[in-house]
């Protein structure tokens, strides 16, 4: 089920089919298969218009459930003023992303095991200087990211909640948007705000939705329908349905034990949702695009056709 209305003339689909025609063509000249859907590490942002709407918990059971699947997966907590997937984790990190940022640390000094095919890299808390990163320190995350391609196939960043600077920072340089929403009609709203920000002023086209704390299935279908009702009647977007995680007091148990539901019960209505949800997401694994901004890993699209820096 979606919600779609598509523009013409987008050059950011003219510049994505260059560089990747150029790439795939340098390649078979090298005796190196193209680039296919499968191949990459994929860059998902999951965010949300308001704070309170489990996204956070969303992030760390969706990593959990991957795992599970075979996925090797890095979180990366975007939320530079009051990270806190550390905590819902129960873990507790000497460095954080604030280390990375100010040049005491590199990334991969500051990764922490959350199992073996999951690694996170905290953010700090309480620490105003890095809420609203600067142009120096979005190029140095690129360049430490880049280095680290290699070792993962799917990157998660949980968002803060809102729209922030660093909000569409992350949001923009992922190459998939995840927004998470409530039934509240609070959540609704303002989710709405945010995809028309990221729609109107950064171009951004194509989302999918997660509907959280939902009573069941139909509860979060006409959620789902009422804010794709919205957005076809207003704004040039996609809207797809991901799926829903349904309201459990297992769930909430899990919180305040300071572990991801999918690992302490993983028998439970959520952490059965969170294994679909996981399902879909790799089913719809398709070949990331490149955008018209810069992207995380996005120098592995530049490759042969000419474009070396930023």
């Amino acid at each position: 089920m979606s919600s779609a209305v598509r523009g013409t003339g987008d050059q950011a689909d003219t510049l994505r089919q260059m560089a990747r025609s150029a790439r795939q063509n340098n390649q078979v000249a090298a005796g190196t298969p193209p680039l296919t859907d499968q191949q990459g590490i994929r860059v998902i942002s999951v965010t949300s218009g308001k704070g309170g709407v489990g996204k956070s918990n969303v992030v760390a059971n969706l990593a959990m459930a991957l795992a599970a699947q075979g996925k090797k997966v890095l979180i990366i907590d975007g939320d530079l003023g009051v990270g806190n997937l550390d905590v819902l984790l129960g873990l507790s990190p000497q460095y954080n992303l604030n280390h990375v940022l100010s040049g005491e640390k590199s990334l991969s000094e500051i990764i922490v095991e959350v199992s073996p095919c999951i690694k996170l890299i905290p953010a700090g808390s309480g620490v105003q200087e890095y809420t609203s990163l600067g142009q120096h320190e979005k190029l140095k995350l690129l360049d430490e990211l880049d280095m680290l391609e290699e070792e993962f196939d799917i990157m998660i960043i949980d968002t803060e909640a809102g729209i922030s600077e660093n909000v569409t920072y992350f949001t923009v340089a992922a190459q998939e948007i995840l927004v998470v929403v409530t039934p509240e009609p609070t959540s609704i709203t303002d989710v709405y705000a945010l995809i028309k920000l990221l729609a109107t002023r950064y171009s951004e086209h194509h989302f999918k939705v997660l509907i959280n704390m939902a009573r069941d299935s139909e509860d979060a279908l006409e959620v789902f329908r009422k804010l794709a009702n919205v957005a076809g009647r207003f704004l040039d977007i996609s809207l797809d349905y991901l799926g829903c995680v349904v309201r459990d007091e297992r769930l909430i148990d899990s919180v305040k034990k300071q572990k991801a539901v999918f690992e302490l019960y993983p028998d439970s209505d959520a952490s059965n949702c969170f294994s679909t949800l996981a399902r879909r997401v790799i089913e719809n694994s398709r070949q990331t695009r490149l955008k018209g901004n810069i992207q995380f890993f996005f120098r592995r699209y530049l490759e042969g056709s000419g474009g070396g820096g930023v």
